[in-house]
């Protein structure tokens, strides 16, 4: 049995540690549908084989392409199958992203991801401050009365954040519960190791978005020592040493190819010594 790294909690719904993030099925600059639509789906089969149960998404992936994929492959939903997306952004044909914050457009957004997953409710709803290129203060209170009306109404079981600086947690969470934050975290990009304390001392799910450095090739002569010492790549070092840290961090790396889909899964299995952890530990 592939080891999944153990589990962790989303409010009231349990998921494996690793989990898989849908992004790059759409096509470039993840704008327009998957380049190749059947190994695109055998991806998301091939996920749900293994035994991933957390599936990360958004209507604004594609925009619409993404979603219709999941629904297409995956529906009717197996048991256990925990689906997050994210509201807060809207995409134009010239490929940008654009903030969609207001109250309306939060709602639309919502409705968009039930009508195109087929589905009556989220499980898991981040909402994702738009700000560039790092998170900034703010209050995000009106933002987040809306995703509780709207858990209020039944239309979201559970709310998380992303993007987000640890003062808007803390607000956020004099209004309501937030079951997980979603921002950027990995080995080289280490600006939230106090937010990720916090999280943990809270039962909050952290979830890096760029778990192996987004779009920015993963460079790092220590990274290639210990993949050289351990037999495997960077990306898999990445993973794993993500996995060795608080037990609330939760992965959801993307890839559309089957092959990089067990790569990242075979991430579990990495045991890094106390030196190499040390070694990675010093990246930072």
């Amino acid at each position: 049995m592939i080891n999944l790294a153990g589990t962790y909690t989303l409010g009231t719904l349990t998921v494996n540690r690793i989990g898989f993030g849908a992004m790059q099925l759409a096509g470039p600059n993840v704008y327009g549908p998957p380049s190749d639509p059947v190994q695109a789906a055998q991806v998301l089969q091939a996920a749900l084989a293994v035994g991933i149960n957390h599936i990360d998404t958004s209507d604004f992936y594609g925009p619409h392409h993404v979603n219709h994929l999941i629904r297409e492959t995956l529906h009717p939903y197996r048991d256990g199958l925990v689906l997050v997306s994210k509201l807060g952004a809207r995409r134009t044909p010239d490929t940008n992203w654009h903030p969609a914050q207001t109250p309306a457009e939060l709602r639309s957004g919502l409705e968009e991801n039930l009508r195109n997953l087929k589905l009556d409710h989220m499980d898991v709803v981040n909402l994702r401050i738009f700000s560039h290129p790092a998170p900034r203060a703010g209050s995000i209170a009106e933002r987040f009365e809306t995703m509780l009306e709207l858990q209020r109404e039944g239309k979201i079981r559970h709310i998380g954040l992303s993007n987000i600086v640890q003062s808007q947690l803390e607000e956020a969470l004099t209004m309501g519960e937030v079951v997980c934050v979603q921002n950027n975290y990995g080995i080289l990009h280490r600006a939230d190791d106090e937010l990720l304390e916090f999280c943990a001392n809270k039962n909050i799910a952290f979830v890096p978005f760029f778990p192996l450095n987004g779009f920015s090739p993963l460079q790092s002569a220590v990274l290639d020592e210990v993949a050289a010492e351990t037999g495997t790549t960077k990306h898999q070092v990445a993973l794993a040493w993500l996995l060795h840290g608080p037990e609330n961090i939760l992965l959801i790396p993307g890839t559309s190819k089957v092959a990089h889909l067990k790569q990242n899964i075979a991430a579990a299995n990495l045991k890094l010594t106390p030196d190499q952890l040390t070694r990675l530990d010093q990246l930072a």
